[in-house]
């Protein structure tokens, strides 16, 4: 994966920063790649560029003849991309995919003002229902995130507590967009966006790409490289628009999928050892944790203040600094936290590295929590 940040360079060339290394680090030529999903969300209303997949593949050498698709699915666009690719190689439609995601959204890499960055990025609401009265995506997870402090007593200083340590884990990440520590006095200070939600809590715009190459089991023995195995992935919707869903705090879809994804994996939220989960807000990483199983329902508060989701308790949980300080270029996310579990999985993660880790889960939702993939990766041993 690139640096998150800015860029004002083609979107081809930004991904092909990632995708080049991913296929070096895989010991693929570009010849062997017999597909490639390529995730990306606002192309067309921000370059005017929607037929991508086709320039994305010409311009990183994939040979004519390669199926190439775009895959489009809000924030969840990667993650989506990563299932197609890992079906289409477990049913022996290919051999080897090349799978990952591309954006460029930040107002100073695109000159959007940030209101209009902000409309473009509530497209993903319902036009009808949620868009007419000026619903955007923070008013949403703030609604859900309200409803969970209403239910549980869950407070705006736990939910600064959520950046305070993903700030601290994005520190010891080169690649993160804010790698700065914050602590939880700036964090309540700074300007409210949508209640309880105050700027700090909020990701931001980024810019950025990532790549993963899936292979079959006689591909990866072939090439000698360390593979990682997907242990298990569901993807899964809510209703739309929110207000029919039926309990929002508890996003139904994040325990279907769960669970779903580990009856594949053969394991439970019990024997995860790292997590990456979708905190595009603070709240969200509060409602993932519990919606996932990790923690009980109403305690993913309380466990963030006593330190058990820093790298060094009982369930880590975005080592990377999550969207939050790693930065969220929506396309790109869902493959940029297979990248980082991939390498927590590998022993690869240097300071931030998750000791004895064999075991690791990624949450990516798209939309305004209609949709959700949960992926269960797993070491060999």
């Amino acid at each position: 994966m690139t640096d998150f940040g800015v860029y004002t360079k083609p979107i081809a060339e930004l991904f092909a920063d990632a995708a080049l290394p991913a296929m070096e680090d895989a010991g693929i030529e570009n010849g062997d790649v017999d597909a490639f999903y390529f995730g990306n969300v606002l192309g067309g209303a921000i370059l005017n560029e929607t037929h991508l997949a086709p320039q994305v593949a010409s311009h990183i050498g994939l040979p004519p003849g390669t199926s190439v698709q775009r895959y489009e699915d809000a924030c969840a666009t990667g993650s989506l991309a990563l299932k197609h690719a890992v079906r289409a190689v477990e049913t022996g439609e290919h051999d080897v995919v090349l799978v990952g995601g591309a954006e460029r959204c930040t107002p100073a890499g695109t000159g959007i003002e940030t209101s209009e960055m902000t409309r473009i990025f509530g497209s993903g609401a319902h036009r009808q229902y949620e868009q007419a009265p000026g619903m955007t995506t923070a008013s949403v997870f703030a609604l859900h995130t309200q409803r969970h402090m209403h239910e549980y007593g869950t407070t705006e200083e736990q939910l600064a507590e959520v950046a305070v340590k993903n700030h601290y884990h994005g520190s010891m990440n080169s690649r993160a967009q804010f790698g700065e520590e914050k602590t939880v006095e700036e964090v309540l200070e700074s300007p409210v966006i949508a209640s309880p939600f105050r700027l700090l809590d909020c990701c931001p715009f980024s810019d950025g790409a990532s790549a993963v190459v899936v292979v079959g089991e006689s591909a990866a023995e072939s090439y000698g490289v360390e593979p990682v195995d997907v242990a298990g992935i569901s993807h899964q919707a809510n209703a739309s628009p929110v207000a029919d869903q039926p309990n929002p705090p508890s996003t139904e879809m994040v325990r279907r999928a769960a669970r779903d994804t580990f009856d594949q994996a053969g394991f439970g939220p019990g024997d995860v050892d790292v997590t990456e989960v979708h905190d595009c807000f603070t709240g969200a990483e509060i409602l993932a944790l519990e919606a996932l199983g990790l923690v009980e329902d109403g305690r993913a508060g309380p466990a963030t203040v006593q330190g058990r989701t820093r790298l060094t308790g009982d369930i880590p949980v975005n080592p990377s600094g999550g969207l939050k300080s790693k930065g969220h270029p929506i396309g790109a996310t869902g493959t940029a936290q297979i990248v980082e579990l991939t390498e927590q999985l590998r022993g690869e993660s240097g300071e931030r590295q998750v000791e004895d880790s064999t075991r690791a889960l990624a949450h990516n939702v798209g939309g305004m929590t209609a949709t959700a993939v949960v992926t269960a990766l797993e070491a060999r041993t």
